[in-house]
């Protein structure tokens, strides 16, 4: 009976030991350290583990990625906030990478090592596409576009702003979520940069497209439907002839082109004729 009772009382220390380091805050600057010590020559620029429990957001240069308390693990990809609906990562990358940022643009994430006598990076690095991207015009003119393909929402008497979109694009979710707070009417043209063409082809044919529009980027379920689609075909043609290899693509009013997702700040004063 007592090594029983010497058992339980072992397992409660343990479990209790346990539960102290759980609710204890994190040390970043020790994070920081082992992360060091393990990654040498990456130079890792700030260690966050305020965020999230028992995770830690770790900055390198350009790069983002994660790891656990004990710097034992590293984590590439993407984090969301289920809650919320938000790509947290998405967030954090385009704060410390703004220019990069283009949402559907090729940009891969890869883990480097030694390899046939090459040092590389042992952080994961964000690099840019390999062949190099078309040049988007500064101005580009819609009115060859005409009315097909286009999904209009927004405040009808604001200003008017066109968007070169991909529904399963982060980036675009976060634009569309921008816009929709902003007073300005914006005409959606779909185009299928991550294989979404079915996707966009449910949203332009259902009854209410602008719902639609929420919903697929909700990640819900659309009913199939069918009609004629011709006019994301004229959205998709017109991309490529304008070199819109990713997404989200902002025409303002006066034909000026912006790529990729900027702040809400930034938006209302460029979408009022700003540079």
């Amino acid at each position: 009976m007592n090594w029983r009772i010497a058992g339980l009382a072992a397992l409660i220390a343990a479990t209790a030991s346990v539960a102290v380091l759980a609710a204890s805050p994190v040390d970043g600057a020790r994070v920081g350290q082992l992360l060091k010590a393990r990654l040498p020559k990456t130079k890792v620029s700030a260690v966050d583990c305020s965020k999230i429990e028992g995770l830690c957001e770790v900055v390198a240069g350009k790069t983002l990625f994660y790891t656990d308390a004990g710097a034992r693990y590293l984590f590439v990809g993407r984090l969301y906030d289920m809650e919320t609906r938000q790509d947290l990562t998405a967030a954090k990358l385009l704060e410390i990478n703004p220019d990069m940022l283009l949402g559907g643009a090729a940009a891969s994430v890869q883990v480097g090592a030694q390899s046939a006598g090459r040092e590389e990076s042992e952080a994961p690095q964000l690099t840019r596409e390999a062949k190099a991207r078309p040049t988007v015009p500064a101005k580009v003119d819609l009115a060859g576009l005409g009315n097909s393909g286009a999904i209009v929402w927004g405040k009808p008497a604001g200003r008017t702003v066109t968007i070169f979109t991909d529904f399963r694009c982060g980036y675009c979710r976060a634009l569309a979520s921008t816009l929709e707070q902003m007073d300005v009417r914006v005409i959606e043209r779909p185009i299928s940069v991550l294989g979404s063409r079915d996707l966009a082809n449910r949203v332009y044919c259902a009854r209410d497209k602008a719902r639609a529009v929420r919903a697929a980027y909700a990640g819900e379920t659309l009913p199939g439907a069918s009609c004629d689609t011709s006019g994301l075909d004229a959205n998709e043609r017109f991309a490529r002839e304008k070199g819109f290899t990713g997404t989200p693509v902002i025409v303002r009013d006066d034909g000026a082109v912006l790529e990729g997702f900027r702040p809400r700040d930034f938006l209302e004063q460029w979408i009022k004729g700003g540079s």
